[in-house]
Parts: C-alpha cells; sequence; structure tokens
C-alpha cells in the first residue's frame, strides 16, 4: 500500500509541471534567488577595495639615502609626514620628474593613468629625527631650494572599526541564517523572516485532480465504511442537515504504522474532490515561541477560504501530547500549540464543512480534550489486514510484476500474518529484484519465499565460521523446538526447521504457521511456553549442558508469565486480577504491594519451571525422534514440513485442509538453504514474535 500510495502522490504531487496553482497556495517549491546577497557582496568589496593596496596608486618603500638622492636631483615637490599608528613620510614627486627613467616604476598606476602620488613612502623613527636629517641635508647643498614638509596626522579607521565591526556582521548574519531555517523555505528568500508564523500546509485544490480513491485502498474494507459517511458528508451536505444532523468535524485514523492511514485520508480526498491541505503534525513546532500557535490559525483561515475542505495532520502525536505531563516548568510550546488547535476544532462554525482527519498510531498519549466528541468525533481503527485483506493487497502490488504461474497469492497471504500493506509492498518489489539478480524472465513463488526470508530474517550468511560443537548444539536446540511442537496440540504448525545463520545474531530457525486468532486459551500458551523451551530442554537432555542460545526463547515465555498471571489472570493465587493498565498510568509506582510483587514474581517462575520439565519429560520420551532429526539437520541444514513427515511420521493433530507451505512443491535437497520466515500473532500485550535462536 505504501508504494501504491507514493505512486499515486508522485503523479498529483505539488511538483506536478500540468498543474496551475493558485496564489495563496503555500509549497515547498526549492530555495528561491535572493537579491539580498548581491548587495550585500557589493558593499563589501567596495569597503575591501578602498583599503587594500592592490586598488590604490603605486607606492614604493623607500630609504633615507634614496630620499637624498633625489632631493639632490631637485626631484622632489612636497614631502608629507604622516602620523598614524605609525610615522611615515610620503614623497610626492614633481611632474618633470615622471619623465626621467628612473622613476618609470612610479609614473603610472595600475590601470595605466598618470600617478598623482605619492610615489615614495619611507618608514621614520620621530619627526624630530625626520626634520634633523632633512635639515642637515640642506646645510651641506645650501645651492639647492627645500621642499615642503608637511605634518598629517591620520586615523586608520579601517584598522580601528574591523575589531568591532566584524562581530556585528557575523551576528548579524548568523541570525538572518536561524530566520531562513526557521522559515522552512516558505515564500523564499528574506520572506522567511515574515512568513515564519505561515501554515507549511501542501494544498490540493480542486484543479488538482487527486486520482486515488477508495479503489485503490485494499484490505480496509471496514475502515473504508467508516470514512465512506464522511466523504458523502462533503458531497451531499443537505442530505443530512435538512434531518437536524451535523457534519462531523473530525476523525482520527489509529492503527501500526504502515497499515494505510496516510493513503485512506488521501482517497477521502480523491472521492469527496475537494480541497486537501497535507500536514505533519511536527511541522506546526519550531524553536520560536508562539510559531505553532500562529501556523495553527494561518491554517484554518486558509482552509475556512476553501470549504468545503479535509485537513489532513499526520502524526498528531507531535503536537497533541497530553498537557501536564512535562517535568520542566515553564512555557511549553507544544501546549501552547495544541490549546490553539482545541480552540479552532471547536471555534469554527460547522456549516463550512471544514472536516479534520489526523493520523497516529500512538493513541495512548495524545490529550483526552483533543478526542472527545465535537473534535474528533470519529476514532476510526485501521489494523493489520487478515487473510483476505492481504490477498487483496497482494493483488494490488503484483499487478506491475511479471508472475510466473506458480505464484499463489492465496498462499502468499496465507505465509505473511501480521503483515502491514508497507510489508507486503516491500515483499513483492523484493521478489522481483530477487528474480532480476537470477536472470528470471519472471517472479516465482521461490523468490517470494527468499523475499520474505530476506526482509524478516536477514541476510543468508552460509559463509560463517561455525565450530562443528556449536554446530552440534544448535542443531538440537532446533530440532528440540521442532520435534516439542510436533507433538503439543496447541503448538503452530511447523513450516521448517533451519541451523543457516541470517542476520546479526541468528543462528537457527524455527518456523510456524500460526492461526490468526483474536483470544488464547490458557492451554494454548502453555503449549506455546514449553514448545518455546523446547530447544534449552534439548540441549540440557543431550548435553547436560546448557548455553546462551536460548537467550531469545526466555524472554519470549518470561512475558508470556508474566502476562499470564499480573494481567490475563490466569494464576489461582494471584486470583483474577489485571495490573495492565494500572500499570501504564503509574509508570513510576508499582499500582500493587511488595508482597504481591513477590507472589507474581514466583508464580510467573512456578509457570515458566513447570513448562521447562514438560518439555524435557517430552523430548526424553522423544529421544529418537530428536537425534533422528538433527542428525538429519546437520546433513542438510535445512528441513520442511514434509521431510519431517517421512522422518517421524505425520503430526497427529494436523488437519487435511492444512495449506501446503513448502515453496514450489520442491523438497529439502533442490531448495538447501531456503526457508521461509513466519510471524507468531499473539493478543496485544504479547509482542509479535517471530522464532530466532541468538548466540
Amino acid at each position: 500500500m505504501e508504494n501504491q500510495e507514493n505512486k499515486n502522490q508522485n503523479s498529483t504531487g505539488p511538483n506536478r509541471k500540468d498543474s496551475k496553482r493558485p496564489a495563496k497556495k503555500i509549497l515547498d517549491e526549492g530555495p528561491k534567488f535572493n537579491y539580498f546577497w548581491i548587495w550585500a557582496i557589493f558593499i563589501v568589496f567596495v569597503i575591501i577595495s578602498i583599503n587594500l593596496p592592490f586598488f590604490q596608486e603605486t607606492t614604493k618603500e623607500s630609504n633615507m639615502t634614496q630620499l637624498r638622492t633625489m632631493l639632490n636631483n631637485n626631484d622632489v615637490d612636497k614631502i608629507v609626514v604622516v602620523t598614524s599608528n605609525e610615522k611615515s613620510a610620503e614623497v610626492f614627486l614633481k611632474d618633470s620628474a615622471l619623465n626621467k627613467p628612473e622613476y618609470k616604476d612610479v609614473a603610472h598606476s595600475r590601470f595605466g593613468t598618470v600617478n598623482k602620488g605619492p610615489h615614495y613612502s619611507l618608514t621614520v623613527p620621530s619627526n624630530d629625527a625626520f626634520d634633523k636629517s632633512i635639515n642637515e641635508f640642506y646645510k651641506d647643498h645650501p645651492q639647492l631650494q627645500p621642499v615642503n614638509v608637511k605634518y598629517e596626522i591620520r586615523q586608520d579607521w579601517w584598522k580601528d572599526v574591523v575589531p568591532w565591526l566584524l562581530p556585528l556582521i557575523l551576528i548579524a548574519g548568523l541570525w538572518i541564517f536561524m530566520l531562513r531555517r526557521a522559515g522552512g523555505g516558505i515564500g523564499g528568500g528574506a520572506g522567511n523572516i515574515f512568513n515564519i508564523g505561515k501554515s507549511k500546509a501542501i494544498l490540493f485544490d480542486r484543479d488538482e485532480k487527486i486520482n486515488i480513491t477508495f479503489g485503490d485502498v485494499a484490505g480496509l474494507d471496514e475502515a473504508k465504511v467508516e470514512v465512506q459517511e464522511i466523504v458523502n458528508f462533503l458531497k451531499n451536505p443537505k442530505k443530512y442537515t435538512a434531518l437536524g444532523g451535523k457534519i462531523p468535524k473530525g476523525a482520527l485514523l489509529i492503527g501500526p504504522p504502515g497499515t494505510g492511514k496516510t493513503l485512506i485520508a488521501k482517497a477521502m480526498a480523491g472521492e469527496a474532490q475537494v480541497p486537501f491541505f497535507s500536514i505533519s503534525g511536527s511541522d506546526f513546532v519550531e524553536m520560536f515561541v508562539g510559531v505553532g500557535a500562529s501556523r495553527v490559525r494561518d491554517l484554518f483561515r486558509q482552509a475556512r477560504e476553501k470549504a468545503p475542505c479535509i485537513i489532513f495532520i499526520d502524526e498528531i502525536d507531535a503536537i497533541g501530547r497530553a498537557r501536564g505531563k512535562n517535568l520542566i516548568q515553564g512555557n511549553d510550546e507544544r501546549e501552547n500549540t495544541l490549546n490553539q488547535l482545541l480552540v479552532e476544532m471547536d471555534g469554527f462554525s460547522s456549516e463550512k464543512g471544514v472536516i479534520i482527519v489526523a493520523a497516529t498510531n500512538r493513541p495512548d498519549v495524545l490529550d483526552t480534550a483533543l478526542l472527545r466528541p465535537g473534535r474528533f468525533d470519529r476514532q476510526i481503527s485501521i489494523d493489520k489486514p487478515d487473510l483476505s485483506g492481504r490477498e487483496q493487497i497482494f493483488k494490488v502490488h503484483l499487478k506491475t510484476i511479471k508472475l510466473s504461474e506458480t505464484v499463489d497469492v492465496y498462499k502468499l497471504a496465507a505465509l505473511s500474518p501480521g503483515f502491514v500493506g508497507a510489508d507486503i509492498a516491500n515483499i513483492c518489489n523484493e521478489a522481483a529484484l530477487i528474480a532480476a539478480r537470477n536472470d528470471k524472465t519472471a517472479v516465482d513463488m521461490q523468490d517470494f519465499h527468499d523475499a520474505i526470508d530476506r526482509a524478516i530474517g536477514g541476510l543468508e550468511k552460509r559463509n560463517k565460521l561455525i565450530s562443528p560443537d556449536e554446530k552440534r548444539i544448535i542443531a538440537y536446540h532446533e530440532a528440540g523446538h521442532a520435534v516439542a511442537g510436533w507433538f503439543l496440540e496447541n503448538a503452530h504448525p511447523l513450516l521448517k526447521v533451519s541451523i543457516i545463520p541470517r542476520g546479526v545474531a541468528a543462528l537457527g530457525y524455527a518456523q510456524y504457521l500460526p492461526k490468526e486468532k483474536y483470544i488464547e486459551r490458557q492451554e494454548e500458551m502453555l503449549d506455546r511456553m514449553c514448545m518455546t523451551l523446547g530447544g534449552r530442554a534439548a540441549e540440557r537432555i543431550v548435553f547436560d549442558k546448557i548455553s546462551t542460545g536460548a537467550q531469545n526463547d526466555l524472554d519470549q515465555v518470561t512475558k508470556v508469565a508474566y502476562a499470564m498471571v499480573s494481567i490475563f489472570g490466569m494464576n489461582e493465587k494471584v486470583g483474577n486480577v489485571s495490573f495492565y493498565d494500572m500499570q501504564n498510568q503509574n509508570s513510576f509506582n508499582k499500582p500493587f504491594s511488595e508482597e504481591t510483587s513477590r507472589i507474581i514474581d514466583e508464580e510467573s517462575r512456578k509457570i515458566i519451571e513447570g513448562q521447562y520439565q514438560r518439555a524435557q519429560d517430552l523430548l526424553r520420551d522423544k529421544r529418537k525422534e530428536l537425534d533422528a532429526l538433527a542428525s538429519l539437520l546437520l546433513e542438510k541444514e535445512v528441513l520442511f514440513k514434509d521431510d519431517l513427515e517421512r522422518l517421524i511420521g505425520k503430526r497427529p493433530f494436523d488437519k487435511a485442509d492444512e495449506i501446503t507451505t513448502n515453496p514450489t512443491d520442491a523438497s529439502a535437497e533442490n531448495v538447501d538453504g531456503q526457508f521461509t520466515v513466519s510471524m507468531s500473532i499473539n493478543t496485544d500485550v504479547i509482542n509479535t514474535v517471530v522464532e530466532n535462536d541468538k548466540a
């Protein structure tokens, strides 16, 4: 679904060449040229040019000996003694003297014009010393007419001004840069300083037909029914207002990441054919106080002008978090932004037809005032798709892929429980890349199996060096999982077992195909725990030692055991109590006494230890099957369900109508190293689990 969404966004987005954009649209069209910087560069160039010697008249360094020679030849017109940071004498030659060959270097400036002087300069220790030297020269040459000597005091303002002017220029430049960055590209150039409080929403107007409709949204049938009524409100509001009904002000889309919340909001705009404002919650918040509230006001002002329309705020939890939870007292810009949003949502007239659609995957952190009727009247849950939904999503993404006749969409949907639209899109794309890498003319089922392995299990690492002893431990560990699950009624049906390393730390896999269920019985949870502990139990039975390979197994069973005792009320000693919501509300304090906490710990350990002993008893009884399976694993590395049926017989609890999941009906010999990863779906409290043993 995500790929489909991106594809349609590219065809209808703000950069489309044939779009005619109204002047009021606020779009990020890239950086614009700013003439302010041309003037700044020009002024700096002029200031520097005035003071650089390169642009001044040609002046050469001299000394007293050369000066006496020039005085003796009667070539000097005047001398100016300058007093500034250091004393120097400037010598100006007569115009008639400039024609002499010895003065050709100073006769003209760098640009070819006549040099008006000074022509020479020399450093003097003091005015008195210079006067004494000149007077002595004329005493020795009484026949010469003394030249005019002037004294000037000059202030080198450039050296005085730069030390305090340069920091001011740097501070001003930094401030302008920060304001431009805060403007986020709105309006371009220096206008960002004045547009910082403007809304950053992207507007899709009526003349830009949004091609996404509900027909492009697959696997979300229930959610589409919910939002269809809102679309009908926008299309024909009089039908409802005539009976006294009011147009709903907002709808909140809630669901895990990748389920298609943004896509269904876009489809709403495409179906209703109304202006559509799209903005992220984080776009409201800036480092400057009051900017977020100003952007909220500007957004709703534009929306009223375009009504009826839809405002879509993605990831609203960025500004919609519950107020009063900030431990640092002071002015909270997010709370100011939220307050303004609450006022705007409940303040504008409902007859205007401005509907707010927001999306989040964290509804638990939202402020209660934001969720009340009158603001978000509808809360639409967009869950992970079921088997039928995944089949529809696969069909959407497989339209652009050249498929082999062996591809069974229903089997792909069955092999991907817990996958959302974004996951399915990634699997389809990965399968096409794998087929192209192998020079195939079409994508077959094997490519999809490899894609699922790659996406979830990680990259296969056949070259990883594992010692024979370690490999034997891994083989018995995985065989313990497989045998325990094979003879437990409520365990998930086995797909395959592998000892090929994958990903970062996965040394082996025992893969199962879970049944999609919304509730779990206590017997099912205990059987799953027993199956999960089968790996460690096999190590204890065979080697009389345990290893670190069961770390992930222990993590899973610990979560399940504590959930059974403290959340699901499945322990007689603790009783029918649940501390789940109370634990969320009291994150810093336990919602039960220390005695109850001790009982929960003890009972959880008893459950885990009981299933561990149960797994050992089961594997001791099936030791022959365990050894046979481990030996075959060491030989072939990957075993499928069919291999286990030939080796230890059919699973006693399998039904006749179960789906065959071996890739392209191939045996383990000709698909060595390939395996299918399937996710275990349990209740929301117990996290989604992939059997993944770590060293």
